[in-house]
């Protein structure tokens, strides 16, 4: 099975905050070092089956959901059913899904010259 890291690493982080635990304290249910979750919630590295399944029973969510899927406390949001649409990161073949909005922005930005996007990045932190 093929682990999408954009994925995966979303859905740490997002299922964490989610249920207000910090990077620690859920390491600690693991039993791994904090440092070693953080590469997971990162995308540095893919945690191993085992940890992918207790992190999945920890959180009450299929394999296949923690792993395919963007998960929240409240379940599964389906994204590809309403505003979302699929794009794929270049440098990975990862897919991610955004919304109209999302896809404008992008477009602008493309468009953009040299000084908004200069503006654009700052604004952004980057």
């Amino acid at each position: 099975m093929f682990v999408s890291n954009i994925q995966l690493a979303s859905n740490l982080q997002r299922l964490r905050k989610d249920h207000h635990l910090t990077q620690t304290q859920f390491s600690k249910k693991l039993n791994i070092s904090r440092q070693a979750y953080s590469n997971y919630e990162t995308g540095k590295r893919i945690p191993d089956l085992d940890i992918i399944i207790r992190i999945a029973n920890i959180y009450h969510i299929s394999l296949e959901d923690l792993l395919t899927q963007t998960c929240s406390k409240d379940g599964v949001i389906n994204e590809t059913s309403g505003p979302y649409f699929t794009a794929m990161v270049v440098d990975s073949s990862d897919t991610i899904y955004l919304t109209k909005e999302e896809i404008d922005l992008i477009t602008h930005y493309r468009t953009a010259d040299t000084d908004e996007r200069k503006l654009t990045q700052k604004v952004l932190g980057f």
